[in-house]
């Protein structure tokens, strides 16, 4: 009998967006979070996190999309191997990262390329 391992971070429609940050900043650290949520300061990233301020709506939903698929990959093969995936470039995305996608918004179904790539790469 195999052990299913449990999941790296919280990935669901209940996860708060300061929950989201928390998970996104402890596994990519507060500079791609940062880049993710289009600022230019760490500081907002913290203030996220905390409470203490919320980004906008558009910014929610990347975050929560990266932190889906960073769940996805982190359950699946490591923390490692996601924050790997999500920075490296990506034969299968045009040679760009799934972080610039999601914060240059040319792909908002990145769930779906990442069900793509899992399925030919595992």
């Amino acid at each position: 009998m195999t052990r299913r391992r449990k999941p790296w971070c919280p990935a669901s429609p209940s996860t708060t967006c300061g929950q989201a940050v928390v998970a996104l900043r402890e596994l990519f650290g507060p500079q791609l979070v940062a880049y993710l949520g289009s600022v230019r300061e760490t500081r907002a990233v913290h203030q996220w996190a905390e409470g203490a301020r919320e980004p906008s709506a558009a910014v929610q939903q990347r975050l929560r999309v990266a932190l889906q698929v960073a769940a996805m990959l982190a359950e699946g093969e490591s923390p490692r191997i996601a924050q790997a995936w999500m920075q490296g470039l990506n034969p299968q995305l045009d040679d760009r990262s799934p972080v610039r996608l999601l914060r240059d918004g040319d792909d908002p179904d990145l769930v779906s390329v990442f069900a793509r790539f899992g399925l030919t790469w595992g």
